[in-house]
């Protein structure tokens, strides 16, 4: 990797940023500098087929003045003349808007808490020839576990990110982490039966991925979605993994305990904090503090301390998340969960890491429990699942019958359907084995009673 900007520079950029801004008229200002530089490894058709280099860097500007808020940022963080220009199309932007009568100003400065495992040397150290041998590994691992197999795309890489916060109310804040992710999809073909796409990854913030677990996993996936048997049309128990769950709850519960939806009359949650809402199988917390978590940082998109805020604590409510502005809007504290695109964007209310709090079954004792029912790992559709009313209907691409806590056969075209907070209340059974997968942080959870359509 290029040479990266160092703390004392990238906190420097901000606060003259916010100084400048109020000379120039804000009642308030707030500057926000990011520099990531990533290397990525593509794999496609099963042979390794570019290499990409990315830098980027800028600098967002948020001010307010009379209650109105503008933004504006810019790319060239070493020109001032172009920082300043974005300073003047905030202000240009903020003067232009009606005040907004819930604005209560930007956040207040607080101490920073220490963080485990977000950054390795080692990944930052990483050529791309190395990367290249990686995904190398990753092939050759996926390739030999049968001939039916065949590796159709992924990649490796490794990034370096850091970020930089300041506001005319004191706050200056500066964290930097890594990422390394390897991800590879496989797909088995027997005769003329080829499967669904199968896929497995590990990503980390430090440098212990493993990508010969990587490849040999994807692999056996595929083949084992070779030998495929219809399922009946029945409500049934079913083990959703974490592929599964991603997809089902970053559409829907997600949404229903973020502050924003709740305010605008959007969550199913409205009016229910301290009341059970889902099986008191489930305690979830959001953790912007967890050792190693894929979103784990000092601070929010707005200069906020991270912190671990219980949600749902044995199926009762406890919190919404909040970034500052619907924290004020409702006369509290935010939790830290104002989000960025980078320099790119204003902050909005995300999760950071969304911590289901694992039980004490393993994968295998999970399975040996089930008569007969369906584990899923991938679906399709769930972006088309209700927010507000948790309806879903997805098909699952594809599923695995269990039978007498055997997995016996796949199962292709199911379609799951239901309501996402009722099939939540009907938690059976939460697993030892979590794992992260983007946001989530969670085991496999046993639901009872999903309405499952049967497919092939």
């Amino acid at each position: 990797m290029v040479a990266v900007l160092k703390k004392d520079i990238m906190l420097s950029l901000a606060e003259n940023a916010v100084k400048v801004a109020m000379q120039k008229g804000a009642s308030e200002a707030e500057a926000y500098v990011y520099e990531g530089q990533a290397t990525n490894i593509g794999i496609e058709l099963g042979q390794i087929s570019k290499t990409n280099r990315i830098i980027d860097r800028g600098l967002g500007i948020r001010v307010a003045a009379n209650k109105a808020v503008g933004f504006a940022y810019t790319n060239v963080i070493d020109d001032k003349n172009a920082v300043e220009n974005a300073i003047a199309g905030a202000l240009g932007a903020a003067k232009a808007s009606k005040p907004d009568v819930d604005w209560k100003g930007l956040p207040n400065n607080k101490s920073y808490p220490s963080l485990k495992q977000t950054f390795d040397d080692k990944i930052i150290a990483l050529s791309s020839d190395e990367l290249v041998n990686i995904a190398a590994t990753m092939l050759d691992a996926a390739s030999q576990v049968d001939k039916r197999v065949a590796p159709i795309e992924g990649g490796i890489g490794n990034a370096y990110i850091s970020n930089a916060i300041a506001n005319s109310n004191g706050v200056a804040g500066f964290d930097k982490g890594t990422v390394i992710e390897c991800s590879i999809a496989t797909l088995a073909k027997e005769g003329n039966t080829v499967t669904p796409v199968c896929f497995e990854f590990n990503a980390s913030r430090n440098y212990d991925v493993d990508p010969v677990w990587v490849g040999k996993e994807a692999a056996k996936m595929a083949l084992s979605a070779l030998k495929t048997e219809s399922v009946e049309t029945k409500s049934s128990t079913l083990i959703l993994t974490q592929f599964a769950l991603q997809d089902l709850l970053g559409y829907t519960l997600v949404n229903a305990v973020e502050a924003d939806n709740v305010q605008r009359n959007q969550s199913p949650f409205k009016d229910k904090l301290g009341q059970k809402v889902v099986s008191d199988n489930l305690t979830i917390y959001d953790d912007g503090l967890f050792p190693g978590g894929l979103r784990t940082w000092a601070f929010d998109g707005e200069g906020v301390p991270h912190q671990k805020t219980a949600v749902i604590e044995k199926g009762i409510l406890s919190n919404f998340l909040y970034d500052n502005y619907s924290a004020r809007k409702d006369g509290k504290e935010s939790t830290g969960n104002a989000a960025r695109a980078g320099y790119l964007s204003t902050p909005s209310i995300d999760t950071t890491n969304f911590h289901i709090m694992p039980g004490n079954k393993t994968s295998e004792e999970m399975l040996s429990e089930v008569d007969d029912g369906l584990i899923v790992y991938y679906l399709q559709g769930a972006h088309s699942s209700n927010p507000i009313s948790g309806e879903f209907s997805v098909v699952a691409t594809p599923a695995w019958k269990i039978r007498n806590g055997e997995i016996v056969h796949c199962s292709r075209g199911v379609m799951l359907a239901g309501n996402i907070f009722e099939v939540l209340k009907n938690v059976s059974l939460v697993g030892s084995n979590e794992r992260q997968m983007g946001q989530l942080i969670s085991p496999w959870i046993q639901v009872e009673n999903v309405r499952v359509i049967g497919g092939k």
